[in-house]
């Protein structure tokens, strides 16, 4: 039944309701496609097989009770991204320092998810601890990208774009730090989608720079996004970033707009994302963009983010900072890697950090301190948190004034080549140049895959809105969507 694994999540929804097939035959399709696919793809770090077929079994029986009353994810197979705890399967943030690492409990979007029995198929990998933009960085292996597997997929969710594009799960659950949602999605050719910050709880994900984590779906198609967000999104009381916001029902806000025109959206231009070093394919699709939106109804409006130049360094000292806070807890004494060469407890932090933590992790943790540590503080840190401010009132600005939403390039590139960069720490850091800014000031952003490049390689386009206007957004990539023929299941069977 490998068919099964091309459906969108609203033709499964549909197919598990008139019993056209069940949950546990759509689980054991896609289990059959992840064991045809993830030696060469390295998509999935751990696959919950045996866990995966009972939850499908409970979801059959509570379909066949419930029926169309069921919650719309009941029997959906989802992957999950190896940030996030699940309880009694390994966890690992694809470093060796949390090998063998069982948690006791569900980050709470998994929770969320059971709670609709969804079922899990597995972890999926991941740069380490998030840190990265080709999902080289893992201590597990890169994974690689379906369109071309000599090719990077993005990071640092890239097993989880992976699982989607490759049909190995109608949707997954990634991290977005600093674009690691948005910018693989751009280059494998689905739909990823970061949520307004406080947004979606981030109890139980592993920490790498708090004041900007956030949990957010990819899916082939922005219905399938509307329905991961519909489970996961909501305040939660263990999370002090959460947000008391009411959820709008993002699948019943599409219904009402599918088939309308953009008329009224004003759609913000910054000039700062059209820059001399975007390919120029990049920039030609992402032009041809604008010009589908304006023939959809919208308004294009020039706009300027002033601070946008600074972005990318205020980032790189933020992030390693909060990184350098949340790390120290991995010291070999409590849980995880424990070096066996230590003789003294100095000795045991010292050597367990070395030998357990990645390249670029041990980079970001010493940037880190460096920046936080006396005499510096007030000359990185302080100043770029300062920066930030500006970043965020370049923001409030725009939509204040200028526009409902702002469309602009996702990456300056198309997927690259593993080990193209992996030498060069500023050129894969520029990956995310386009990304980072939405991420300092907690905007939702989402890219909508557009077209390929002359190479055959996707190009997604960036959407950014103001804070908790997902809805807005899921209607422009609706719009976008219907007018396009890009094929996101391309790769599905």
């Amino acid at each position: 039944m490998s068919e099964l694994t091309r459906l969108s999540v609203d033709e499964m929804r549909t197919g598990l309701l008139t019993g056209a097939f069940t949950a546990l035959d759509l689980t054991d399709a896609h289990l059959k496609r992840i064991d045809a696919t993830n030696e060469q793809f390295n998509s999935f770090l751990t696959i919950c097989a045996d866990k995966a077929r009972e939850q499908a079994r409970v979801a059959d029986e509570r379909i066949r009770k419930e029926g169309s009353q069921s919650p719309a994810l009941c029997g959906i197979p989802i992957a999950i991204k190896d940030m996030l705890l699940t309880d009694g399967v390994e966890t690992t943030a694809a470093s060796k320092i949390l090998k063998g690492f069982i948690p006791p409990y569900d980050a709470t979007p998994v929770a969320k998810l059971k709670e609709r029995d969804s079922i899990i198929l597995g972890k999926t990998n991941q740069d380490e601890f998030a840190m990265g933009s080709s999902n080289e960085n893992s201590a597990f292996g890169p994974v690689r990208n379906p369109w071309d597997p000599s090719r990077v997929p993005g990071g640092s969710s890239g097993g989880s774009v992976v699982a989607v594009a490759l049909g190995q799960a109608p949707l997954s659950l990634g991290t977005d730090t600093g674009g690691s949602i948005r910018q693989p999605a751009s280059l494998t050719g689905v739909f990823g989608m970061k949520p307004t910050y406080g947004r979606v709880s981030r109890y139980g994900v592993i920490a790498f720079a708090s004041s900007l984590d956030q949990v957010g779906p990819f899916a082939r198609s922005t219905v399938d996004l509307a329905y991961a967000l519909d489970a996961i999104c909501g305040y939660d009381s263990n999370d002090s970033t959460s947000m008391k916001r009411e959820v709008p029902a993002f699948r019943e806000e599409l219904r009402k707009w599918e088939g309308k025109s953009l008329e009224g959206i004003r759609v913000g231009v910054p000039k700062e994302y059209f820059i001399d070093g975007n390919e120029p394919d990049v920039q030609a699709a992402t032009q041809e963009s604008l010009k589908t939106l304006e023939k959809l109804g919208a308004k294009l409006v020039d706009i300027s983010l002033p601070h946008t130049e600074h972005a990318l360094e205020v980032y790189y000292i933020i992030a390693p900072a909060e990184a350098s806070s949340n790390l120290s807890r991995y010291d070999g004494v409590r849980y995880g890697y424990r070096s066996p060469n230590a003789k003294t407890l100095s000795e045991l932090y010292s050597k367990t950090r070395a030998e357990g933590f990645g390249r670029e992790v041990k980079r970001r943790i010493m940037i880190g301190t460096y920046v936080l540590s006396a005499g510096y503080y007030d000359a990185y840190y302080r100043k770029a948190q300062e920066v930030r401010t500006l970043i965020i009132d370049d923001f409030k600005a725009a939509f204040n004034n200028h526009c409902d939403v702002i469309a602009a390039p996702v990456s300056p590139t198309t997927a690259f080549k593993i080990g193209e960069k992996a030498q060069s720490p500023l050129a894969m850091y520029l990956a995310d140049v386009f990304t980072i800014p939405a991420s300092l000031a907690g905007l939702p952003g989402m890219s909508v895959p557009t077209t390929l490049d002359r190479n055959g390689l996707p190009i997604g386009l960036q959407l950014l809105g103001a804070p908790f206007t997902e809805s807005t957004l899921l209607r422009v990539s609706q719009a976008l969507e219907h007018a396009g023929n890009f094929d996101t299941r391309r790769n599905c069977s």
